[in-house]
């Protein structure tokens, strides 16, 4: 059996051993490329310190990056005897290199050496939601320009209450988005600071260099306070899951939306056949089985950050096993939005609108409101034309004028889906992740 890095002279119980171990070999298989890339960094630091030589670095990095490879290649395991992602890529090293390799450890311990992993996974993580959202924001652009002239009930109360549009409704999903982007490139902001060197929580003897690993990593900036940078441990999980949620919440509301519409009580859009599924019983049923899933996934990840405060909410301050649980809920949260993301973006691209839901009479009381404003325009007071329209309503009498004029901002005349997409193009240019990229890229050699 591999000994542990904290082992001495007494090995522990197994049982204890698996308790303890937990499923932090499964979810370190997500950390992995992410440790080497903070180990090349930190090595790199160590020569500049004067505990590597010139050529312990050389040697040590082109390991490091062949590991690098192995786990691109899908060939990187963690072993049964092996505690975690940090003792592996260790014993890989030792295991080509003998003594060198016991060499990287200095001046760090793994709580930092996981707080960085999770910061650059959550980093590129973070990234890849920032684009899918981004593509989802496109498709309900589209959609919006295309429908913008069709009308559509909309309601209050589940009541018919006034016109709107597909146009609308589209684009309001959309903009929707653009704050939970927002959020996210803060959530985004705050994951991308460097805790590298703040050891077990309190900083380190050998004169650590952590503005050279801020740079070598691509960080933003450092978080300075070295209990504070342990203290980060939870606390940033819990801050994307905020920004995940933000925008599991809007893709719920849409998907509960597309249910509804999509039922033969509304029949205000049709999604693509291949994109339902059937009853084992009723040869009619088309059921919109996605959006129902997507609805409750979004749901699941709106509960994410209550999840991970009640995992760390009474903790002091410092390092505590607690936290290794945060991961069983937080790494796997990013591959259930995805999903979710790329369905709904398929879906949205394929729907099909109903063109004529006005001729249906029921609709006819939405136009109310419109003839109100007319009759104000024509010089009578709103009370006085509220009351007439509403007894021509009780009375049989109303006939409505479905030409509607609506010009001012957001409105259905205008939608400003252009300047909703300037909104949103400012959010993107300022997460920079050119700049990570390009550091990430100078580790590896390319």
């Amino acid at each position: 059996m591999a000994n542990k890095l904290w082992e001495k002279n007494v090995q522990v119980n197994a049982d204890i051993d698996r308790f303890t171990v937990g499923r932090d070999r499964e979810m370190d298989l997500f950390l992995a490329p992410y440790d080497v890339l903070g180990s090349i960094a930190h090595i790199t630091m160590l020569e500049s310190i004067g505990l590597l030589t010139a050529e312990e670095l050389n040697t040590l990095t082109a390991e490091l990056r062949h590991i690098y490879q192995d786990i691109e290649n899908g060939n990187f395991r963690i072993e049964d005897d092996v505690e975690d992602v940090h003792s592996q890529v260790e014993l890989l090293l030792t295991r080509q290199l003998g003594d060198m390799g016991k060499k990287i450890h200095s001046g760090r311990s793994r709580n930092d050496q996981v707080l960085v992993d999770l910061k650059l996974y959550t980093r590129d993580q973070l990234k890849q939601v920032a684009q899918k959202t981004h593509k989802l924001f496109e498709e309900l652009q589209v959609q919006s320009e295309r429908n913008k002239h069709i009308l559509m009930p909309g309601y209050t109360h589940l009541q018919v209450a006034m016109p709107s549009s597909f146009g609308l409704w589209f684009g309001a999903y959309a903009e929707s988005l653009t704050d939970d982007m927002l959020f996210l490139q803060a959530a985004y902001r705050m994951a991308n600071r460097n805790p590298l060197g703040s050891a077990a929580g309190y900083g380190s003897s050998f004169p650590l260099n952590r503005t050279m690993t801020t740079r070598l990593l691509g960080f933003e900036g450092l978080n300075h306070n070295v209990v504070y940078a342990q203290m980060g441990r939870g606390k940033t999980e819990r801050n994307v899951a905020f920004a995940l949620a933000g925008i599991a919440g809007t893709m719920a509301k849409m998907a509960y939306d597309a249910c509804l519409y999509n039922s033969q009580n509304f029949g205000f859009v049709k999604l693509p056949d291949e994109c339902t599924t059937g009853s084992s019983i009723m040869p009619h049923k088309k059921n919109p089985d996605v959006f129902e899933l997507i609805r409750a996934k979004c749901n699941k990840l709106q509960a994410l950050p209550n999840q991970i405060l009640l995992i760390m909410n009474n903790l002091p301050c410092g390092y505590f096993r607690d936290l290794q649980i945060i991961k069983e809920v937080f790494i796997p949260a990013f591959g259930e939005l995805y999903d979710c993301l790329d369905m709904a973006t398929y879906i949205i691209e394929r729907m099909k609108v109903n063109e004529h839901i006005l001729e249906d009479e029921r609709y006819n009381a939405m136009f109310s409101v419109e003839e109100v404003n007319r009759r104000v325009y024509a010089g009578t007071p709103f009370r006085d034309a509220y009351k007439q329209v509403g007894l021509d309503i009780e009375a049989g009498r109303f006939t409505p004028d479905k030409n509607i004029r609506h010009t001012h901002e957001g409105s259905i005349g205008n939608l400003c889906n252009a300047e909703i997409a300037q909104h949103m193009d400012a959010i993107l240019r300022e997460f920079h992740f050119e700049q990570t990229q390009e550091a990430v890229d100078h580790l590896l050699g390319k």
